[in-house]
């Protein structure tokens, strides 16, 4: 996890990398992450169960929930968590 953490912390103090971060705000970016396999497990198994969301919302809705639980308060951050927790389908 300290590996990960200063991986970040370079990634966002090099200007390429931030300048990506700030392009992307307007619209969406692609993610590749590896996952435990237990998680990627739950999250099918939820997919099946709810088939009214899709993988994009779901990791959407806990990209957003940790970050608002840990402290970020961008706006559009606590509007995708607020979101989670209210609109229903």
């Amino acid at each position: 996890m300290a590996a990960e953490r200063s991986h970040l912390q370079r990634c966002m103090e090099q200007p390429s990398c931030a300048e990506g971060l700030v392009e992307a705000e307007a619209g969406s970016i692609s993610l590749e992450a590896e996952v435990p396999e237990v998680l990627f497990d739950g999250m099918r198994e939820f997919l099946r169960s709810h088939p009214q969301w899709d993988q994009y919302r779901l990791i959407s809705s806990a990209l957003s929930s940790f970050l608002f639980q840990h402290g970020c308060s961008d706006k559009g951050v606590s509007q995708h968590y607020l979101n989670g927790l209210f609109l229903r389908p």
